[in-house]
């Protein structure tokens, strides 16, 4: 119910975004998922929550009034987390970055009202019949007995070996995105049966010169129409076609290769002439999507001319859009950064554990690029998820999935922490915290966690290549920081750092 809720609302959100600005399609899978996803969570984590209120003792109204004052709280700053993660894609200036955030930005907001909300109140209607349609009925263990109790004792006896064995493990996983290659997607990330791809497939295999991706450059104010502008374009255009890269320079007087004509103007040039400007047609000679590609248009543009010119073409897009996305990344990074680090001393009253929540969520990141690489740039698997690999990699998909993958990281590492800080407060000790906190959300976290890969999964079987690299990367997030980070890297740095944890300022 809160699932549909999350999805159903955000659908109404993104149409009427659509009245006053462009929303992808695309919108749509995130919406799907983390509707899906957070619902489930949200709602996972606070009837567990009721249920061992109910269990303690108490009656079905103060239980519900104590889970929202624990759980609750937690699912609160779990949701400003992740909305801000996601927040961060507003920075960019592409419009399909901006999409994903206002859809995530809408689904968790509403996945947090319908968990906060919606969901109190049906519980507090449902009270004690909450398992009264329990199929598989168990007696709860004794606390210090379960199986994540017993996980994190082991691992914060034996801390140095196994967090450095798991670091050099991930940092294993993620060395393939050092060579990591951006490009941007073309017709080759829809599957082979589409009648586009076909027709682009045979363009590429049968003609050498690149005339379908030729790059653009539209001079402004260049003048009227006359022998003095002409010969202005003939000087430039034959500049332009010396260029390493460019196999010929279609121009209004005629056509380059070399340096030098080798058509002259045809009627059909009268196409690049205009009363007030003109333009030329660059015809590349290597793959336009490519490192190549950009050098030719670096070249293109360094190159002197006679009047203002503007590039444009899919090797100019691939140099803007790099440009774009990598000169914000940095403010999208501190934004996310900052603001985590503030949400979770809010929460914690420490400054070490959200340091080390921040870290630890970089550590699980790099073994989901480095995958994305081995398999989406480099080809592997292609043949088992049916794509095929260009050599590079979307250039907007890192990013999305980096704030995607951090905030539902970051989600989990809420869930753990609150539960640490609250056996903390309780006790004062903080080895028997860590292991109490990982045994009270353990179930509840594999659980979820187990639901959203499967949500993510189902993406794989998308016919569109970045779409299957969305599903599969978000799944390897989610699974690696529900197992090595959080049964094993979480408690052996809490270990390590003993009650340092919760040191604040005075």
């Amino acid at each position: 119910a809160v699932a549909a809720i999350s999805v159903v609302g955000t659908l109404l959100v993104l149409f009427l975004l659509t009245l006053v600005t462009d929303v992808s399609i695309f919108s749509i899978n995130l919406t799907t998922a983390l509707g899906i996803g957070l619902g489930i969570d949200y709602s996972l984590f606070i009837v567990s929550r009721f249920r061992e209120e109910m269990r303690a003792g108490r009656s079905s109204d103060d239980a519900v009034v104590r889970t929202v004052e624990t759980a609750g709280r937690t699912i609160l700053f779990s949701a400003i987390t992740v909305a801000i993660s996601l927040a961060a894609l507003l920075v960019f200036p592409m419009y399909f970055l901006r999409s994903f955030a206002y859809a995530g930005i809408a689904v968790v907001a509403l996945a947090g009202i319908g968990a906060l909300v919606f969901l109190p109140s049906l519980l507090a209607v449902i009270g004690p019949r909450i398992d009264r349609w329990t199929l598989f009925r168990r007696a709860p263990k004794e606390a210090g007995d379960g199986t994540w109790h017993r996980i994190a004792t082991f691992v914060m006896r034996r801390p140095w070996p196994i967090a450095i064995s798991v670091v050099a493990v991930l940092l294993l996983l993620g060395s393939p995105f050092l060579g990591a290659r951006f490009g941007l997607p073309d017709d080759r990330v829809l599957p082979e049966s589409a009648s586009s791809r076909q027709v682009q497939d045979q363009i590429r295999a049968n003609f050498s010169s690149q005339e379908a991706a030729a790059i653009s450059v539209v001079a402004v104010d260049a003048g009227p129409a006359g022998p003095g502008r002409d010969a202005e374009v003939d000087r430039y255009a034959a500049a332009l076609s010396a260029i390493e890269g460019v196999a010929r320079v279609d121009a209004s007087t005629g056509s380059y290769q070399g340096g030098r004509t080798v058509f002259p103007p045809t009627p059909a040039s009268a196409r690049f002439s205009g009363p007030d400007g003109t333009w030329l047609a660059v015809v590349p000679s290597v793959e336009p999507i490519s490192a190549a590609g950009e050098q030719v248009v670096q070249d293109v543009r360094s190159t002197p001319a006679p009047f203002e010119t503007l590039v444009t073409g899919r090797s100019a897009e691939l140099v803007d859009s790099k440009a774009s996305v990598f000169g914000r990344l940095p403010l999208a990074a501190a934004i996310i950064a900052v603001v985590t680090f503030v949400l979770l001393f809010l929460m914690t009253g420490s400054v070490l554990v959200p340091i080390k929540a921040i870290v630890l969520n970089l550590l699980s990141l790099t073994a989901t690029f480095g995958a994305m690489v081995w398999i989406f740039q480099d080809g592997n698997l292609s043949g088992l998820l049916g794509f095929t690999a260009t050599g590079t990699l979307d250039t907007s998909m890192p990013i999305l999935m980096f704030c995607i993958a951090f905030g539902l990281s970051m989600d989990y590492e809420v869930f753990l922490l609150s539960r640490i800080k609250e056996e903390y407060d309780r006790t004062g000790e903080n080895l028997a915290s860590v292991a109490m906190g990982l045994e009270r959300t353990g179930r509840i976290v594999t659980a979820a966690a187990a639901l959203l890969s499967v949500v993510f999964i189902a993406f794989a079987t998308s016919g569109i290549t970045f779409i299957k690299m969305f599903g599969v990367g978000m799944a390897l997030a989610v699974v690696m920081d529900a197992t090595l980070i959080r049964a094993a890297l979480v408690p052996a740095f809490m270990r390590l750092a003993g009650d340092a944890n919760w040191w604040a300022p005075r």
